[in-house]
């Protein structure tokens, strides 16, 4: 099926995508108020199972269930393995640094993926395009501040890490994307990280204490419906009008920084920030251009299964 025979109406792709950052906001929000008390692994464990009861009755009640069995196992094993990494770079950096730093980082993601198709997919990628690549990388190094005292310890570079691992499991989506559903993307990511990282996590693991059930409960209902309005936002728009919305999420998490943790970033973190998002916009545009003429395949983009960080 071609781009142009599936029906979009942009405005209401724009609110569920809008709908999406705001509740996987809240979710990271949650994952960030236990990150000091259990460990990354256990933490990206608790993610998934709290996620999963929730996205099955989802897929339960829109009878799409049956479409689970149907899948092509070795990339779904790779996206679970990187999955693990990801939850846990991000959420080791998370106990360590603002919620916005580590988001400031993880929006370079986009431009990794489209790096990484170049050696992985075999995806012809140009000058400009590079050019935006490297000026986000020119940005992490600007909210990491190797020479001197920004983040660029451990925490800095286990969210690079994570990031990088949400780019692979990206690419491998624009493979199952062509031959698995939605559904299964989504249900299985879920189940092989929390397998894999509740196997890691079990020789530190910590009974869950009583007053964090509801941050559970919180994880788990904002990263279910985070998941369906991404879903409902890549299948109603455009990738390429819809992504840049991910972007929006720096407001929610600024005023989380604020109110809850009372903290700020800094001047570097946010001149960082802005060079990654602007690299991020201008190569979401000119994948745009390229699309419109027939240049990138925009079917192989318009659901990308893979919950974020």
């Amino acid at each position: 099926m071609s781009a142009s025979a599936a029906p979009t109406n942009a405005r209401a792709a724009a609110l569920w995508m809008l709908f999406a950052v705001l509740a996987f906001a809240g979710m990271d929000a949650g994952m960030k108020w236990i990150a000091n008390d259990y460990s990354a692994f256990q933490v990206a464990t608790f993610r998934s199972l709290a996620t999963l009861p929730l996205i099955v009755g989802w897929l339960l009640l829109r009878g799409r269930a049956g479409t689970l069995l149907r899948i092509h196992w070795p990339l779904h094993l790779l996206r679970g393995v990187l999955g693990v990494g990801m939850i846990a770079g991000f959420v080791y950096g998370l106990a360590r640094m603002p919620l916005s730093t580590a988001y400031a980082i993880v929006f370079v993601s986009p431009l990794m993926v489209t790096a990484l198709a170049v050696p992985l997919l075999g995806e012809k990628v140009g000058p400009r395009r590079w050019t935006a690549i490297g000026l986000g990388v020119v940005g992490v190094l600007v909210v990491l501040r190797p020479t001197g005292e920004g983040m660029a310890t451990l925490a800095g570079l286990a969210v690079v890490g994570g990031a990088l691992c949400y780019a692979i499991a990206s690419v491998t989506v624009r493979k199952l994307a062509q031959r698995d559903s939605p559904e299964a993307l989504v249900f299985w990511f879920l189940v092989l990280m929390a397998v894999f990282a509740g196997a890691l996590a079990l020789p530190d693991w910590q009974p869950l204490q009583r007053e964090h059930w509801w941050v559970l409960a919180l994880i788990g209902v904002t990263g279910a419906l985070g998941q369906v309005g991404l879903t409902h936002a890549f299948r109603l728009g455009e990738a390429s009008q819809v992504a840049p919305l991910e972007y929006t999420a720096l407001v929610w998490v600024v005023l989380l920084d604020l109110f809850v943790w009372q903290v700020l970033p800094d001047g570097m973190t946010w001149l960082g920030a802005g060079i990654i998002v602007a690299s991020g916009l201008y190569m979401f545009r000119r994948e745009k251009v390229l699309s419109d003429a027939g240049t990138v395949d925009s079917e192989v983009k318009r659901l990308d299964g893979t919950p974020r960080p």
